[in-house]
């Protein structure tokens, strides 16, 4: 398969210096990549800034923005037989960038801001029939609820919940548990292990869906 997968964080300029972004490492969207790899598919990694390298073998493009992301990934979508969108997008944005660095002497800055585009939402209309789209949604409360809302919502094949509140797992972790919620209405869980076990799990479903789909 042609396998697409994004990864890390985004980071939403204040100033010349300064940003607005999240905890993310990287480490799942990376492990995921380097599964689909091993798996023997074509893939492609889209990265938002990171401290870690990609897999030998994957085509990488390095992307810093939501606005970025979002354009590779409409660029290189339509290609692709699974995308799985493990980045963690930043949701807001300054609406106006200073141009100069912020000043201390002159006080807490007042800024004003608005939300970054919704990548999976504004692909959705771009997705065929025999793709499988895959989501990750990284809560602290209610997380079933809120993944299985994202699903509908962005018309995904399958979303991979976490729960980021729990400690050695999640953000900045090489360790994670997820529960897959799909189409059908299953939720196969995966016990918490490596990120790379779970990356592993993770496109063997997908892999399975793909083939279903194809038929």
């Amino acid at each position: 398969m042609k396998v697409l997968v994004t990864a890390g964080p985004t980071r939403e300029a204040i100033d010349p210096v300064r940003f607005i972004s999240n905890r993310s490492s990287g480490k799942m969207g990376y492990a995921v990549a380097e599964a689909a790899l091993k798996a023997g598919h074509a893939v492609r990694l889209i990265s938002g800034p990171v401290a870690i390298e990609a897999p030998r073998g994957v085509q990488l493009v390095r992307v810093t923005t939501a606005a970025e992301m979002l354009a590779a990934v409409e660029k290189h979508v339509r290609a692709c037989d699974v995308l799985v969108m493990a980045a963690a997008v930043a949701d807001w944005r300054p609406k106006k960038i200073a141009e100069l660095k912020l000043k201390k002497s002159d006080g807490p800055p007042r800024i004003e801001w608005e939300a970054t585009p919704d990548i999976l939402k504004t692909i959705a209309p771009l997705k065929k029939k025999p793709q499988v789209f895959c989501g990750f949604a990284a809560e602290t409360d209610r997380v079933a609820r809120e993944a299985k809302r994202k699903r509908r919502e962005k018309d995904l094949d399958a979303i991979a919940a976490n729960d980021v509140s729990r400690k050695g797992r999640g953000f900045e972790s090489d360790r994670n548990a997820l529960t897959i919620f799909l189409a059908d209405g299953r939720a196969v869980r995966v016990a918490l292990t490596t990120k790379k076990n779970c990356a592993r799990a993770l496109m063997g479903l997908l892999a399975e869906i793909s083939a279903r789909k194809k038929k």
